[in-house]
């Protein structure tokens, strides 16, 4: 059998995935085979997964975001409000994975 074609690694591709989320959530995810990314906010599912698989050369089973929204809050007094954020949880196929700890 043929192998796959590795996909091209695009300059958007980098663009689209700003960097993995770590939390305490994100870790308990990572037991069900999934990696939780910050993603640009203008990104969509389609773009998020393309890029996944192309950084990583792994195969993407579903993607789900979430735009987390800023929160505002006071500095001397003054009120102000944090950036929004938006997030990534990609779910991989059985037995890829992803370190996160290690750069692209």
């Amino acid at each position: 059998m043929a192998k796959k074609p590795i996909k091209a690694v695009d300059n958007r591709h980098y663009d689209v995935i700003v960097a993995p989320h770590i939390t305490e959530k994100s870790t308990l995810v990572s037991e069900h085979n999934a990696v939780v990314f910050k993603v640009a906010g203008d990104a969509t599912k389609p773009e998020i997964k393309a890029a996944v698989e192309a950084l990583f050369s792994v195969k993407v089973t579903g993607v789900n975001t979430i735009v987390q929204k800023g929160k505002t809050k006071k500095w001397k007094g003054a009120p102000y409000k944090r950036s929004d954020m938006k997030k990534a949880i990609v779910t991989l196929a059985d037995g890829d994975q992803i370190d996160v700890t290690t750069g692209i």
